[in-house]
């Protein structure tokens, strides 16, 4: 366990660097620490916390566009864009740049189980937390689900597992940070605007295996071209590595045969599942299911437990989440596809169904060419909606698919409502950030459900 620097600068106080910065002075005692804290925004929320921490000796700068003095350690947000000023003053000002992932990490004495991936990460650790603990062993959600993962290391100790969805943000302000397991889901074009190139974007993901050992276990999809290659990589590096693959059963690994998800086992393959009794929809979700059966697998849950946890999982909130049925049309709520790669994903859930697609929000400099492609071969009818949709149209209309833009997303609801057929669904599933119209996307979401259950009490189209 690391102990504290005397010298500590804390930028941002997003949920995460408030948790960072109440730790700090929390701990504080008899070892003398210069805490300062600094947010490029200036408000009410701000000052107040402001108050809250000058009264602990911390020096409070807000609507701050560089950082003072000299550090031993910044703990920065990673919401905060390297190329932004703010930034690119802390990368001078302070001798280590971390995030609160590594900062919690130094100071936990639990086991962490870490998940990352461009798509599937909040289903796969939510999966993990209820796989572990319905088989008795304590865990938490922590990360971008759960809570600031600072704010549980002085309440758990080793026998609690610490399952963590990490972002690509966060893997980059990562240094020492070492899971016990990881898991890599996929890597397709995401952020390009926070990392600056996809190959950046890249290795910030594939950092969640730095510093993995024999010990360790790395559960890696090698369905998808940009996780495959660091199977070999990782394993050249003495690290297990579980593969798993909705193709085939790799060896050692997780996959899927005959309808079965199955696990290769030294006693011979071992078949867990029908996919077919998953509640949640679509191929990649078993991929998904794959994917955490392999890791708590490797943390030393048995097979007949994971069958029982698989059984009882039910989709969680904002990701292919059944709102309602109106006038024999089901809504579903798919907010957290963020991106075009989710989306594509999400249409594998709908199988001959005729789906009204909403797309829109605010775009992440990625291209949505391919999702043209797919929604061609795939969808009923597609409805626009946001900052973005401009730009989807004009992918959409190079693969000469027909739309209806519709100004705000509740306007496209109205639109997606009244193009929908009896046996059909409105899919919420908008390849797009919410920043646009929204507090985010569980947000967007939120309010995508409430006005469907408008619509049931209405019970019109």
């Amino acid at each position: 366990m690391r102990a504290l620097s005397d010298s500590i600068a804390v930028v941002g106080l997003g949920v995460s660097g408030l948790a960072v910065a109440r730790y700090i002075y929390k701990h504080q005692g008899m070892i003398p620490i210069s805490m300062s804290v600094y947010d490029s925004a200036d408000n009410d929320r701000l000052r107040l916390l402001a108050l809250e921490l000058a009264e602990a000796g911390a020096d409070v700068h807000l609507g701050a566009e560089t950082v003072d003095g000299r550090f031993r350690v910044a703990v920065v947000s990673p919401g905060i864009m390297p190329k932004s000023p703010l930034r690119r003053s802390v990368q001078q000002a302070a001798d280590r740049v971390i995030g609160e992932i590594e900062f919690a990490f130094e100071r936990s004495v639990s086991p962490w189980l870490a998940v990352t991936g461009t798509n599937g990460k909040t289903t796969v650790t939510s999966l993990c937390v209820h796989l572990l603990t319905s088989a008795g062993v304590p865990a938490e959600a922590v990360g971008n689900i759960g809570v600031p993962p600072i704010t549980l290391v002085d309440e758990v100790g080793p026998s609690t597992a610490l399952v963590a969805e990490v972002s690509s943000f966060q893997l980059a302000l990562t240094d020492a940070f070492r899971p016990r397991v990881a898991v890599l889901l996929n890597i397709t074009p995401d952020h390009i605007d926070w990392h600056g190139s996809f190959q950046a974007y890249a290795a910030d993901k594939a950092k969640l295996f730095a510093n993995m050992g024999p010990d360790d276990c790395a559960v890696i999809d090698i369905d998808d071209s940009g996780s495959a290659p660091l199977a070999d990589t990782v394993a050249a590096r003495g690290v297990r590595v579980m593969r798993v693959s909705r193709v085939g059963l790799p060896m050692g690994g997780a996959g899927l045969v005959d309808g079965w998800l199955t696990l290769d086992t030294p006693a011979g393959p071992i078949r867990v599942l029908k996919a077919s009794s998953l509640k949640i929809r679509g191929d990649h979700n078993v991929s998904n299911a794959l994917a955490a059966t392999a890791a708590v697998h490797s943390w030393g849950i048995d097979i007949d437990a994971i069958a029982r946890g698989l059984l009882g999982f039910e989709p969680i909130k904002h990701r292919l989440e059944p709102v309602g049925v109106n006038d024999g049309v089901e809504y579903i709520n798919d907010s957290k596809a963020t991106n075009p790669g989710a989306t594509i994903m999400a249409l594998t859930a709908f199988g001959d169904r005729p789906v009204v697609l909403m797309l829109g929000g605010r775009n992440k400099d990625n291209s949505f060419a391919e999702l043209a492609l797919h929604v061609r071969d795939s969808v009923k009818s597609v409805v626009l909606f946001g900052e973005a949709a401009p730009d989807i149209a004009a992918a959409l209309s190079d693969a000469g698919v027909a739309y209806q833009s519709c100004g705000t997303m509740l306007q496209a609801l109205e639109c997606a409502t009244h193009s929908a057929v009896d046996g059909g669904t409105v899919l919420l599933s908008p390849a797009c950030a919410s920043f646009d119209e929204f507090e985010g996307y569980s947000h967007r979401g939120d309010v995508f459900r409430a006005a469907v259950a408008e619509l049931r009490q209405v019970g019109s189209r």
